[in-house]
């Protein structure tokens, strides 16, 4: 016991820490900071399965061996090549189909025979093994069922078949379960793309197959702002029209063009359909009531084989809406080197950066076809010459056509580079997540090392 006589022992004062023992004291939070570096540069290294567009590192070996790649251009580039392997599927999904009718290669829809075809005609982007690849390219033939009364192909199997192939590679190879498809690229040529009916109102309420909303989708549907049907990574593509339209009749600036505005097609004089939807929003019946017996409208209701040579003939091609906001007349009109008019509100174009459809075409509102004539009078006393200059270059029409095998520029080639333009974003996405992860991580750490929490 202390003497209580005795002085109190002075209190010891806690020195300073130096740097080792503050880094003894906060050895939890630094242990915290460097596994959360090590989770944000995990994750942009390696994009989760969930994550869209993704770049193989490590693949394993297809139990199948043929494997084909495409570049995008036969021809060398600046840029690095996306490169696509071409499933081997059994013909039953694709190769029997078209065997069975020489329509599956030509009529509009045609655009998923066409990229197959032009993607395994590349030799010189063949890819000795799939570990190379960036995508992986499904080819099924859903458009060649043409079963239907009216000649046009039936969609009715076409999620079955889609199914079947998708589960076929899912147990066969390995690279659907890696990004649960993410990297898988499909064709939907259809009147609402992936959602596989021409009603758009069934098309909404079936929506997009759940197996293909992670893919990539190459569509002719599209449309600016929200749709059911584009609610996957997609790439608005041109309908397909045979290479040799563009060759059948004289070159553009040389046709004698004697008719005003041409329309060919559908135009019911009682727009209700008889499944009761009004057909193409009414649009066509207004353009029949307004300007049917006007004599600088070309407007014939009845179907007729050499159609094309009477749009050669015509200054402006009238290209409204049908069940869908798209048309293959809006690539026939600059093949052929009319200036297309497009009635369709909202409507998505296809290459959009290469096409510059503003420079080469007009778009008339739908409420605004009874001053359709006024506004193409317009452009003939102003602006005409200058469209038609645009769109008689070479480059627009070659932009539009799938040529087999693949050239330089045409629309399989813009796929590509469109392909191509995914991927960099999706890279881009990733570097700029981790670095969000990074500064966010490190901002709550300090304020909890200041705040003591």
């Amino acid at each position: 016991m202390r003497d209580p006589k005795l002085p109190a022992p002075a209190t010891a004062r806690r020195s300073p820490p130096g740097l080792a023992g503050t880094l003894r004291r906060h050895s939890a939070w630094l242990l915290l900071v460097w596994f959360a570096l090590s989770v944000c540069l995990f994750l942009s290294a390696a994009p989760p399965a969930a994550s869209p567009l993704l770049r193989p590192a490590v693949l394993l070996r297809s139990t199948k061996p043929r494997a084909l790649s495409a570049a995008t251009t036969a021809a060398t580039t600046s840029n690095s090549p996306v490169r696509i392997y071409v499933y081997d599927l059994p013909s039953r999904f694709n190769r029997d189909w078209a065997a069975a009718d020489p329509r599956c290669a030509r009529h509009l829809f045609a655009a998923e025979v066409a990229l197959h075809d032009a993607l395994l005609g590349c030799p010189a982007a063949r890819a000795a093994r799939p570990e190379d690849a960036d995508l992986f390219f499904v080819p099924v033939y859903v458009s060649c069922n043409f079963s239907t009364a009216n000649g046009f192909p039936s969609l009715s199997h076409a999620r079955g078949l889609l199914a079947d192939a998708v589960a076929l590679v899912r147990r066969e190879m390995p690279y659907w379960n890696r990004s649960a498809g993410a990297d898988h690229v499909f064709v939907a040529s259809h009147d609402f793309g992936a959602c596989f009916h021409p009603m758009e109102d069934v098309a909404v309420a079936d929506g997009i197959p759940e197996f293909l909303k992670k893919s990539i989708l190459l569509q002719t549907f599209g449309v600016h702002g929200p749709h059911v049907c584009q609610e996957a990574e997609h790439v608005v593509i041109p309908p397909h029209v045979p290479p040799e339209v563009a060759l059948e009749l004289p070159e553009p600036e040389k046709a004698r063009r004697d008719i005003f505005a041409f329309f060919r097609g559908k135009m019911e004089v009682h727009p209700k359909n008889i499944s009761g939807r009004f057909y193409s929003k009414k649009v066509r019946t207004e353009l029949l009531h307004h300007y049917g017996r006007n004599s600088k409208f070309y407007l014939k209701r009845k179907r007729y084989d050499d159609y094309r040579s009477e749009m050669a003939r015509s200054l402006f091609c009238l290209c409204p809406l049908g069940w869908a906001p798209w048309s293959p007349r809006l690539v026939e009109s600059v093949l052929l080197g009319c200036v297309p008019v497009i009635i369709a509100d909202d409507i998505r174009l296809p290459f959009p950066s290469v096409l510059r459809w503003q420079d080469i075409s007009l778009q008339v509102a739908e409420k605004d076809v009874a001053s359709l004539e006024t506004v193409l009078d317009h452009v003939v006393a102003t602006n005409l010459s200058a469209i038609q200059k645009n769109l008689w270059d070479p480059v627009k029409r070659k932009a539009l056509v799938f040529n087999r095998p693949l050239q330089e520029g045409d629309a399989t080639w813009q796929v590509l580079r469109e392909l191509e333009a995914l991927l960099d974003r999706s890279q881009r996405s990733r570097v700029g997540s981790s670095r969000r992860c990074f500064i966010g991580v490190v901002k709550r750490l300090i304020f909890r090392w200041f705040t003591g929490d």
